[in-house]
């Protein structure tokens, strides 16, 4: 092998790629990605077959959870930290774009003031608060989007793992700061619409919200966010970055002792898991049509826990699968039985905790690997030249 070529496979960004299990979780996303666009486009409205736009809205959303799901798994699973406070980074992530949404209505809104929001009139505020300058430009909002969230994280970060703060005390400073942010942004003075939050959106840049074309758009967009966002995340936990993390996981003290500044990976993974939790809030807002103080509950950041423990923790792909199940059932049950729905939540995480203790990733693995003893044990079985050389 070239030297070039052995430079460029070891590239920590191209490493996710050549895993098995990346490759088919990118196949499946790309064939659900094409399979509801042209069910959407191609097949008549009248047919049994076709997407409609709200199912297509429904099914963007679920990727946003499921972007959010691959975030809380990247600290959970592979660092050891049980973040409760991620809905938290998803909020601000969805509260930057829901102020860069306002900032287009103009003066088509219900007070018809170029400049202020409608909530803001209706306060009888006379400017612009400083911290929404800058919001009228899609760059310095999406940007905002990113290193908002990413900001938080790392102060809060910085101050928790230079105290050596760990385990159960951590989760709970984690709720704490989203229960506290909840709180604020439920201020009418605060300036982000209090407890109405921000809505009435109608378009995003340039392109009317409303129209099929731009939620069609949106739900593309948010699988290339979460494909971009595993690969990420798996090129970090296959990387030498992610071994340390997994060892500080398993065995802080030692990893300490070995030499490694453990708050520094820490503080790393957890910025980079804020920032893509904030893509996925950003990603959500455009599609449900609001962002209110509901999304900073602690209620909300347990959910998204439950999540990735379902689907399987420290698998990445085991997070979207839980992200997609729960929230479908959720779907269902909150149409059907919507007192029912947290009964059923906490039914399904029972079970799955005392049948699945490793999710479903963890049933597919087990069932793989029956499937190979089976194989091995078989006195018929013909080895592939594949499983010869293994």
């Amino acid at each position: 092998m070239s030297l070039t070529t052995e430079s460029s496979t070891n590239f920590w960004l191209t490493r996710p790629f050549s895993e098995r299990s990346t490759q088919i979780f990118l196949g499946v996303l790309l064939a659900a990605l094409a399979l509801v666009t042209i069910l959407h486009v191609a097949v008549p409205p009248d047919n049994p077959l076709h997407v409609g736009a709200y199912t297509v809205n429904l099914f963007g959303k679920y990727l946003s959870y499921a972007l959010l799901a691959v975030a809380v798994d990247l600290v959970w699973g592979y660092l050891g930290i049980l973040s409760l406070g991620h809905g938290a980074f998803f909020a601000i992530g969805g509260y930057a774009m829901g102020m860069y949404l306002m900032r287009q209505i103009g003066d088509r809104g219900t007070y018809g003031h170029p400049v202020l929001p409608d909530f803001m009139v209706f306060l009888n505020w006379d400017s612009l608060p400083w911290f929404w300058h800058g919001f009228d430009m899609a760059w310095f909002a999406f940007a905002m989007v990113l290193l908002a969230p990413g900001l938080l994280a790392l102060v809060f970060g910085f101050l928790a793992f230079r105290s050596r703060v760990t385990g159960v005390y951590l989760s709970i400073i984690t709720q704490a700061l989203t229960f506290a942010l909840m709180l604020a942004f439920f201020r009418n003075e605060m300036g982000f619409g209090g407890n109405n939050g921000l809505t009435d959106f109608r378009e995003i840049v340039g392109f009317d919200l409303r129209s099929d074309a731009t939620r069609l758009g949106l739900f593309l967009a948010t699988g290339v966010a979460l494909a971009l966002g595993y690969i990420l995340c798996r090129a970090i936990v296959t990387s030498k970055l992610g071994r340390v993390s997994v060892a500080t996981r398993d065995a802080e003290a030692r990893t300490r002792f070995l030499g490694y500044r453990v708050e520094r990976f820490q503080l790393f993974v957890f910025v980079v898991s804020a920032m893509l939790a904030g893509l996925a809030g950003a990603l959500y807002v455009p599609q449900v049509g609001i962002i209110n103080p509901s999304e900073f509950s602690p209620i909300f950041s347990i959910e998204i826990v439950l999540w990735v423990a379902l689907g399987g923790r420290a698998t990445l792909y085991g997070a979207v699968i839980g992200a997609i199940l729960v929230n479908y059932a959720k779907t269902i049950f909150t149409g059907v039985m919507p007192d029912a729905w947290l009964f059923a939540l906490g039914a399904m995480f029972v079970l799955v905790t005392v049948f699945l203790p490793k999710g479903v990733a963890g049933l597919f693995r087990y069932l793989k690997r029956r499937k190979r003893e089976e194989q091995t044990t078989d006195p018929d079985h013909q080895h592939t030249p594949e499983e010869a050389s293994a």
